[in-house]
């Protein structure tokens, strides 16, 4: 493997111009420097570079952005505007993010490193799926009519409805894995019901954040509406979480972070929804489709260098057929191209920081220390970057910490497991509850285990599916409240009992 990728990573000329401006904070519809002045260093994955420069948001700035969000709701058109007035200004951001979906797909490449097919065809696609289905929603949140019998007003009559309505400003901390998929997921629901927000990127990739806003105010909705902080979490985030004038704080990251996101959010009691960590069973019978399943068994942790929360870490494999699996899967990691996401033949990208390349570098010989054998992998590559290789582990054991703790990179255990009875306990033995995979051609087998595994999502003979309609979160200690569909607008929304006296 090569020291340097520089020939295979040339940053396109088009984002040279949009690297080369100061990246600020949108604050009441106009970009701003941070209070402080300060900014802080952006870096490619690929290389350890710095490519720009962004302003370093401080509790200063996310008071500025709470106040422009809370006069743009109490006060402003936001507020006045008709469900399809919003709507139609909604659709228009989705319309913008496939206009720009090139340059969207190359800032997704360069901030986080995940290959350019990839992160056009799946993050700038769904995210514009994400905001033009959320527009349809906003004509469509409807209260109801409530027939009453009130056994101590005998003889009198009541009309009672009930109201939905927005829940008020919303501060909105999002990830480093998708960022602009996230940034959809959390501001496409939020827009529908009439909330305003102050979004808060990951330090790590805060550049489709910044782009995103750029399109936002491109589409008309008007200032104050969207408020968007660069910043680090301990100081911007942390600011954010804990403001007394914010009413609804929404979270996606880890479970770590979530409790103190829980703990800032109790001064006002400012409801919160959590989308955290994961350490998703994969399991595959002895019935399954043996290829499909293998090939399935790779995507679901290989995918975005395993950064994903729902990875399938754990894979479980029927004894019969275990040395097969784990075979297959670790040849397709040892074939797989590591490299620069702008390289069309990459497969796989670097992890996304330096932090993260140590986290899992450092679970990785957690892991070999304490007896898991690597069938395919097993190390950090020798090259500039923050690459890693794909790696199968074997031999892993349920006290092992490569099965019982999220590592959110390319790394998966894969064990063996007997019989229905032992792979229930197994596959539940976890504090997290986020996703599972089923591999099986009886289909009632599937539909048994399902209803078994603590999860909320659980993907049978695929995985990682995703669509705007369809609800994702966790039970357990992966969180609180789903994202997207029908499901997600009840985060943003609270209900109001009207009764009449006739």
């Amino acid at each position: 493997m090569s020291t340097s990728i520089a020939s295979e990573h040339a940053v396109p000329s088009e984002l040279r111009s949009f690297l080369s401006s100061p990246k600020q904070l949108l604050i009441n519809g106009r970009w701003v420097n941070a209070q402080s002045g300060k900014t802080f260093d952006v870096f490619d994955p690929a290389t350890d570079d710095v490519i720009a420069q962004a302003a370093e948001g401080n509790s200063a700035d996310i008071d500025a952005a709470v106040v422009a969000a809370r006069a743009a709701f109490d006060e402003g058109p936001w507020s006045k505007m008709t469900a399809s007035e919003r709507s139609r200004l909604i659709w228009k951001i989705g319309d913008l993010i496939e206009e720009n979906a090139d340059q969207l797909a190359q800032l997704e490449t360069l901030d986080n490193g995940k290959p350019f097919a990839v992160a056009k065809a799946a993050d700038v696609a769904l995210a514009a799926d994400m905001f033009r289905y959320m527009a349809g929603w906003a004509t469509k949140i409807e209260g109801n009519t409530i027939p009453l019998n009130v056994p101590y007003a005998p003889g009198s009559e009541f009309h009672a409805y009930t109201l939905k309505e927005p829940i008020g400003v919303v501060g909105q901390i999002i990830p480093w894995n998708f960022p602009l998929l996230m940034a959809a997921w959390k501001l496409g629901p939020a827009l529908a019901t009439g909330c305003t927000i102050v979004l808060k990127p990951a330090e790590q990739t805060p550049l489709s954040a910044i782009r995103l806003g750029e399109l936002v105010t491109e589409a008309g909705i008007p200032d104050g509406v969207v408020n968007i902080v660069t910043g680090f979490g301990e100081t911007a985030g942390a600011a954010l979480a804990s403001h007394d004038d914010v009413d609804k704080i929404a979270f996606t990251g880890s479970t770590e972070v979530g409790k103190l996101i829980i703990g800032a959010a109790t001064g006002n009691l400012k409801k919160v929804t959590l989308e955290l960590g994961g350490k998703s069973p994969n399991v595959i019978y002895d019935d399954a489709d043996i290829d499909t399943a293998v090939a399935g068994a790779a995507d679901a942790i290989f995918f975005n260098q395993g950064q994903v929360c729902s990875a399938g870490s754990r894979l479980y494999i029927q004894s019969g057929i275990y040395d097969e699996v784990v075979a297959g899967v670790s040849e397709i990691a040892s074939n797989m191209k590591v490299g620069s996401g702008f390289d069309p033949s990459t497969q796989m990208g670097p992890l996304v920081s330096r932090e993260q390349f140590e986290r899992v570098s450092g679970y990785l010989q957690a892991g070999l220390d304490a007896g898991a054998e690597a069938a395919a992998g097993g190390a950090a590559l020798d090259r500039n970057g923050y690459f890693v290789q794909p790696t199968v582990l074997k031999n892993a054991t349920p006290e092992m910490s490569v099965v019982r703790e999220e590592i959110f990179g390319p790394v998966v255990a894969a064990m063996p497991f007997e019989n229905d009875n032992e792979l229930k306990a197994h596959a539940n033995d976890s504090s997290y509850g986020l996703a599972a995979g089923i591999w099986t051609r009886d289909i009632s087998k599937a539909h048994r285990l399902a209803k078994a595994v603590k999860a909320g999502t659980v993907w049978i003979n695929c995985y990682s599916i995703f669509d705007a309609a369809l609800p994702f979160g966790g039970y357990k200690q992966s969180g609180w409240g789903r994202e997207m569909g029908h499901a997600a607008l009840e985060n943003y929304l609270q209900t109001k009992s009207v009764c009449v006296n006739l």
